[in-house]
């Protein structure tokens, strides 16, 4: 069972950054692919970006946030990042962070059913 817990949400002003992180509790993180979405209110939930397991570390990442968003995981720690920058009022949601060791990740990673593991979210709120 693997726990995460995402930090680092809150308050930042349009155009500002933020950084999002997600502990894992598992030793063996890093054989599970990650991937960070977020739930505004009244909408669906949407992915974020995606990074593989691999050690080439394939990411992935909505066009929403091309350009503006990268993930990554922590060199020797069970985290991966989310770095926010010039951020949108459009980015407002609740982020969460997710876990999969699924081998049809590679085709469906921006599935939320492809995950096995969901922390609990944090909070991004943008003000225009």
């Amino acid at each position: 069972q693997v726990q995460l817990v995402e930090s680092g949400g809150g308050l930042v002003q349009a155009g500002g950054s933020l950084r999002l992180s997600c502990a894992a509790s598992e030793r063996t993180f890093s054989s599970y692919h990650m991937g960070w979405f977020r739930q505004a209110p009244g909408k669906e939930r949407e992915v974020v970006a995606a990074v593989s397991r691999w050690s080439a570390g394939t990411t992935y990442y909505a066009d929403s946030v091309k350009g503006r968003f990268t993930i990554s995981r922590g060199n020797g720690k069970n985290t991966v990042y989310l770095q926010m920058n010039n951020v949108k009022a459009d980015d407002t949601a609740v982020y969460y962070c997710a876990a999969s060791d699924r081998v049809s990740w590679i085709g469906t990673y921006y599935r939320g059913d492809e995950y096995n593991y969901w922390g609990q979210g944090t909070q991004v709120t943008v003000s225009s």
